[in-house]
C-alpha cells in the first residue's frame, strides 16, 4: 500500500473510487457514445475507436492501472455522478523523492459537461494528492485548442508555465501542449474550497 491509496472521495453528487471490475460494459458504452467528444484529445493508435473501447479493453486498462497504483506511480479514479459512471480522473507518472510530482488527466461524459462534474472531481483529487498522498506538484498538459479544459484548470488555480512543441502524439499527429501546474499550498484552504467559492449558485 502507498500513501493515500486506495481511496474513495466524494462531495455532493460526485464520487470517486478505484476502477471497478464490474464497470467494464458501462465504460465501453460510455466511451463509445462519446467518440466525437473525446477523440480530438486522445493518444494516437492504430486501432479504431470501437476496438479500443470494448469491455475487454477496459479490463486490460484496469489491470495495468491497478498495477501502477499498487507500486505507487498512479492514482486511477473512476468518477460517478448521481451514482452512475461519468468519467475518470488519473494522477499518473507519480514521482517521489525530491520531486513529489504527478501528471493529471481527466475526461467526463458529454452528457454531464457544464454541470461542474469534471472540475469538482479534479478539485477532490488535487486535495487528496496534496494531502494524504503527499505530492508537492501536479501538472496538466493541455492542447491550446482545448478551451474548456484550460478554463477548468485555471479556475482551480493552475498556472500556465510554458508551451511544449510537438509534445504528444494525439489524434493522429504530434500536437503542441500548454503546461499548467499547481503546487501544494497555493490554495491554503484547499482546491475544493476554491471550487466551491466559484461554483454557480
Amino acid at each position: 500500500m502507498h500513501p493515500g491509496w486506495p481511496a474513495r472521495l466524494a462531495w455532493g453528487p460526485v464520487e470517486l473510487h478505484p476502477l471497478r471490475r464490474d464497470d467494464a460494459r458501462e465504460w465501453a458504452r460510455l466511451r463509445t457514445a462519446n467518440e466525437a467528444w473525446l477523440l480530438p484529445w486522445e493518444p494516437s493508435t492504430g486501432l479504431t475507436w470501437s476496438q479500443r473501447h470494448t469491455p475487454a479493453a477496459y479490463r486490460a486498462m484496469r489491470r495495468a492501472a491497478s498495477r501502477r497504483a499498487r507500486v505507487g506511480t498512479s492514482l486511477p479514479f473512476a468518477v460517478r455522478y448521481e451514482g452512475r459512471l461519468a468519467g475518470q480522473v488519473t494522477v499518473d507518472n507519480v514521482v517521489r523523492g525530491a520531486l513529489r510530482s504527478g501528471s493529471l488527466g481527466y475526461w467526463v461524459d458529454q452528457a454531464v459537461a457544464g454541470r461542474g462534474v469534471a472540475s469538482l472531481a479534479v478539485a477532490l483529487v488535487c486535495d487528496h494528492a496534496f494531502g494524504p498522498v503527499g505530492l508537492h506538484r501536479l501538472q496538466a498538459d493541455i492542447r491550446p485548442e482545448n478551451g474548456p479544459s484550460r478554463r477548468l484548470v485555471e479556475r482551480l488555480g493552475f498556472r500556465q508555465e510554458g508551451l511544449f512543441r510537438d509534445y504528444l502524439d494525439i489524434d493522429g499527429a504530434w500536437r503542441d501542449h500548454l503546461g499548467y501546474a499547481l503546487l501544494a499550498g497555493e490554495n491554503p484552504r484547499g482546491v475544493l474550497a476554491r471550487w466551491r467559492a466559484r461554483a454557480p449558485r
